[in-house]
């Protein structure tokens, strides 16, 4: 038997102590009834509540605690389904009413699905990268109603744009705010945008995934796996010893400049390509089982090769199929550059 929230007309309040009282009380009724099922009618239901209680919220500090306290809802319900469900609801919410957002409130839905997607990837570190986990999560994503489902073009692009500006950034952080994680298996993680890069013919589509996610993933990969001395932009320094004139004509020592790190640590140096099931099994027991973390060189190999299997497929676009093959062609040549050796 599903059990609605009585929250709906709170949530959506014009007055602001009513709103959040109303999200205290969301927050104690999700995590005392996480085991009893919601129909997929009253999650849209709450989820409209929800939608017009961030609509409502003016002031930047204000958003940023609703947004953040918002997405930690997700954490909050000890069932896996519930989660996944609210999950779901959000994502369904998003696409619904994304078209009608102006430009004066465009900027905090941006936050709330940046929070969202930070909460989500902790939910998954939480599960455990568990099969069951990402199967559901990429459905999510990428399943009809889903920001990246490429099947219909009623669907605003703009959503899943923003969604990858953000997703390295976003998986990075949950990384590396958790320190018992399990390196991250990049592989169902980016195969929804490989599938909407080759289902899509969109120029735009194509352009936007790979200069916002996969060209700053591949190059953060390149990055960690050469050697120290031989990456300039990241590590090469100015030496210390190195002397100046100044305007008097005095010798004087050159500010040492510190390079930034490279990019992406914690996906870096620590992910794997997927699990398989005995490894999963094993970590179900044991938080230290599980696969080992995989070198830069071997994840962006493993990268490549699930791209250009996808681009190989029978159901992919063949203007895609192209720009696919172009993109895998590029990234390949930058290792061979680099003097990475690649058995792709």
């Amino acid at each position: 038997m599903s059990v609605a929230p009585p929250l709906g007309k709170e949530l959506a309040s014009t007055d602001k102590k009513t709103r959040d009282d109303a999200v205290k009380g969301l927050a104690k009724f999700l995590r005392t009834t996480s085991n009893k099922p919601m129909s997929d009618l009253e999650m849209a239901k709450l989820w409209k509540g929800i939608f017009y209680c961030f609509w409502l919220s003016d002031k930047p500090l204000v958003q940023q605690e609703l947004a953040a306290s918002l997405a930690d809802l997700l954490l909050t319900m000890t069932s896996s389904p519930a989660s996944f469900h609210f999950l779901r609801g959000f994502w369904e919410a998003m696409v619904r009413e994304w078209s009608g957002l102006d430009y004066l409130r465009i900027d905090k839905y941006y936050l709330l699905v940046r929070k969202f997607v930070n909460a989500s990837f902790r939910l998954l570190i939480r599960e455990k990268w568990s099969k069951s986990a990402l199967e559901e999560y990429e459905n999510i994503l990428a399943g009809k109603g889903g920001p990246l489902y490429p099947e219909d073009r009623r669907i605003p692009s703009g959503l899943g744009y923003h969604l990858a500006d953000i997703y390295n950034e976003e998986l990075d952080k949950a990384m590396g705010t958790t320190e018992t994680a399990l390196p991250v298996p990049l592989v169902p993680l980016t195969t929804p945008f490989f599938k909407l890069n080759a289902l899509s013919p969109s120029p735009v589509t194509h352009k936007r995934l790979h200069g916002s996610l996969f060209d700053p993933l591949f190059k953060a990969l390149l990055a960690h796996a050469m050697p120290s001395d031989s990456v300039p932009n990241y590590r090469s320094t100015t030496s210390g010893s190195a002397l100046s004139r100044d305007g008097d004509g005095q010798r004087r020592k050159r500010a040492r400049v510190e390079p930034p790190p490279p990019p992406l640590p914690s996906i870096c140096t620590n992910a794997c390509l997927q699990y398989d099931e005995n490894e999963e099994s094993e970590g179900d027991n044991d938080a230290s089982a599980g696969p080992k973390p995989l070198t830069p060189k071997e994840l962006r190999e493993g990268l490549l090769k699930a791209m250009f299997e996808i681009a190989s497929g029978e159901d992919t676009k063949e203007v895609s199929r192209k720009r696919m093959y172009r993109a895998w062609k590029e990234a390949s040549e930058q290792a061979e550059d680099a003097h990475i050796d690649s058995n792709i």
